[in-house]
């Protein structure tokens, strides 16, 4: 049995890291910056500890259940704070504590000599205590709480060096792009609230997570039936929206790529367990709802295979290899929320599982590189698999699961949702769904393309000078580079103590796919067949009746054949090209002509964001209306005043005639007007 204290520690104890390091640490011990990084990977290593033990525990088939305790009663709705600890809660537990471990014990080499160490543990500790609490909310009041918190905290490590312009302006983005989403996530809550006396009156909370799936649920499967028709599409809808921008799916995808200008560690947990999870979390937690209403379900899957493939696209002609990684994750969630919405809850949270140690790999490479070279653009990388072989190996690891090659993590959970997008086009040939099909086996090609690309550009062929001749370049051109761009060069392997996250997440990366998902033998190490997709299911109602898909040959033969097609034309591209010359930064892909122009202006959705919408329509109208208010309203007013301020006193000037005799005949006239007003309503002008 585990205590409800247990798992709250999990949330606890990275909070108790940021009030220690925020509070006693940085104002009393700043010199000894250190110990805020061992404090976090202390209570980190215990929560990533209980949290592997409450997995344990219901992976046996335990059910784990706890009172929630009311806080607030508004009405008929009630707000509690609770634990819901369900197959979701404990897997995603520990991907949130064990990569967030990782990522802290890299960041001691990477933030190392930083004058802000103290402060970049402490919202680290924020950033994954609010995550973590996101994961283990029963109430969705309580779980929007932490869901907003998680935006906070990402706003400060966004713009952790906010000195650099770049930086302030990418966190400001994140912020407003994923507040936009929010409003919708809001607006759905504002709906349950106004449902509570429907919810009360069968002895439901509408803000009760458990509840509002009962809710949902027909009458004819044991459930209330209260949310249906236009009220559950909006309902949806709203919920998704709000997914959609911690997720970045389209078209709220455009800051994500701007986060990159925080620390590369940051980058590395908001990419692979953090905030764009929560997006896919928050679709995966509701999903009972959302089943319940197909409009929506088909919006998800079109979104989010429209969002691979258009990511995919775009990571094909970034130089920044951050930014590849980048829309790389958008590319992967969008195949994580296009298995939501066909139905593949399983294959969407077992890919979301994998996706985590890969990403977060393949990010902690980047970083090394940095660490190495001064900066980011791979067109002054190249030639480092001979100084920093372990890097480039992990690298190749990372690069082969995000592909999806066997037998590499990422080929095990992206071919369940390939399986089940391809189970159901066969069912509706021609249908949406054949197009999400298709989207998703064009994103497996575009991602083996940029992955071959980012591979050749940064450790094949010659070194290219790195921040060193970036910089020079920079100032020969008049261009500010700003101080992301370092001129200190070290061809070397990252300090143990970034190397050995990487090699863990190598290990895993390897091995965590089929172990925790064995396919062809009934067991491995004691794990059954298809045990974490059946694993997940069990977290849902039992009246949707789901089950793992068996492995399909033909899908796995087409995705991996795709894979490698599009390994070979982007390796046969840059081997041997001018990318080989230590002076040359010519890039084969430009040759793609207006294409390359359209890609590398992001299909001009940023130009359309900022440029039109927010700087012409919106400040425009804001100075158009202010103008129009000043003019019509503010001025007509003060010069109504003045106007008729000038003619009544020009009108009483005529009577200053200097007459005598026209004053008497005026205060006659006056004494006679008083006197019939006081008659003719009874008054006694004498008292």
């Amino acid at each position: 049995m585990i205590s409800e204290w247990l798992v709250w520690s999990v949330f606890l104890l990275p909070l108790v890291a940021f009030l220690v390091i925020s509070l006693i640490v940085r104002p009393l011990f700043n010199k000894f910056a250190v110990v805020s990084g061992l404090i976090l990977i202390t209570c980190l290593a215990i929560s990533f500890l209980i949290s592997v033990y409450i997995l344990s525990i219901l992976s046996r088939g335990d059910n784990v259940v706890f009172e929630a305790h009311d806080w607030l009663a508004l009405g008929s709705a009630t707000i509690s704070v609770g634990l819901l600890v369900d197959s979701v809660t404990a897997v995603m537990l520990v991907v949130v504590t064990g990569v967030s471990l990782l990522v802290q014990i890299y960041s001691l080499g990477y933030m190392k000599g930083d004058p802000s160490f103290c402060r970049y543990y402490a919202y680290m500790a924020l950033f994954t205590a609010s995550m973590i609490g996101v994961v283990i909310a029963v109430n969705i009041v309580q779980l929007y709480a932490f869901w907003e918190l998680v935006g906070v905290s990402s706003y400060l490590l966004i713009g952790f060096w906010h000195e650099r312009s770049s930086a302030a302006a990418a966190a400001k983005k994140a912020f407003i792009i994923t507040r936009i989403g929010d409003v919708g996530f809001l607006l759905a809550i504002i709906y349950l609230f106004v449902q509570s006396d429907t919810f009360a009156a069968v002895g439901l909370n509408s803000l009760h997570i458990p509840d509002i799936w009962i809710a949902a649920q027909p009458l004819a499967v044991g459930g209330a039936g209260l949310l249906g028709g236009a009220g559950l599409l909006w309902l949806t809808l709203g919920i998704f929206a709000g997914a959609a921008g911690k997720s970045g799916q389209f078209p709220l995808h455009t800051w994500l790529p701007d986060a990159m200008e925080g620390p590369t560690p940051v980058s590395a947990l908001i990419h692979a367990a953090t905030m764009v999870a929560a997006g896919v979390f928050l679709v995966a937690r509701m999903y009972p709802v959302f089943e319940q209403s197909a409009d929506t379900m088909l919006i998800i899957a079109i979104v989010g295979a429209a969002t691979a493939f258009i990511a995919a696209t775009l990571g094909l002609v970034m130089n920044d290899i951050k930014r590849v990684m980048a829309y790389s994750t958008v590319s992967q969630l969008g195949y994580m929320m296009a298995a939501l919405g066909l139905g593949a809850f399983g294959p969407a949270m077992f890919h979301l599982f994998t996706h985590a140690f890969f990403k977060a790999l393949l990010f902690l490479c980047s970083g090394s590189v940095n660490h190495a070279v001064g900066t980011f653009n791979m067109q002054y990388m190249g030639g480092l698999r001979k100084s920093m072989p372990l890097t480039y190996v992990a690298t190749i690891i990372g690069s082969l699961s995000l592909v999806g090659i066997i037998p590499f993590a990422g080929f095990w959970s992206k071919d369940e949702i390939l399986t089940s997008a391809y189970k159901a086009s066969s069912l509706a040939v021609g249908s949406v769904e054949t197009i999400v099909w298709i989207l998703l086996l064009a994103g497996v090609f575009l991602t083996a393309l940029y992955s071959a690309r980012m591979i050749h550009l940064t450790f094949h062929g010659q070194f290219r000078g790195g921040g060193v001749r970036e910089t020079s370049d920079a100032e020969s051109n008049d261009v500010d580079l700003g101080p992301s761009v370092s001129t200190h060069v070290h061809l070397a392997e990252s300090p143990i103590v970034m190397v050995v996250p990487l090699l863990i997440l190598s290990f895993l990366t390897v091995t965590v796919g089929y172990i925790s998902n064995p396919q062809w033998v009934k067991s491995i190490f004691g794990i059954p067949k298809h045990w974490i997709t059946e694993f997940f299911i069990e977290s849902l109602p039992s009246y949707l009746n789901m089950h793992s898909l068996a492995f399909d040959p033909f899908v796995a033969a087409i995705s991996s054949g795709i894979a490698i097609v599009g390994l070979g034309i982007g390796s046969w591209m840059y081997i041997g090209s001018r990318y080989s010359s230590p002076t040359s930064v010519e890039d084969p892909i430009s040759r793609l002509g207006p294409l390359y122009v359209l890609l590398s202006k992001k299909y001009f959705i940023d130009h359309l964001y900022e440029d039109i919408i927010v700087r012409k329509l919106f400040y425009r109208g804001i100075v158009w209306t202010s103008d129009a208010f000043d003019k019509y309203i503010i001025d007509a007013i003060f010069n109504g005043l003045a106007s008729v301020s000038r003619r009544l006193g020009s009108a009483l000037t005529l009577l200053q005639t200097g007459q005598v005799q026209l004053y008497s005949i005026v205060s006659v006239v006056g004494t006679v007007i008083l006197l019939a007003v006081y008659l003719a309503f009874g008054l006694d002008p004498w008292n």
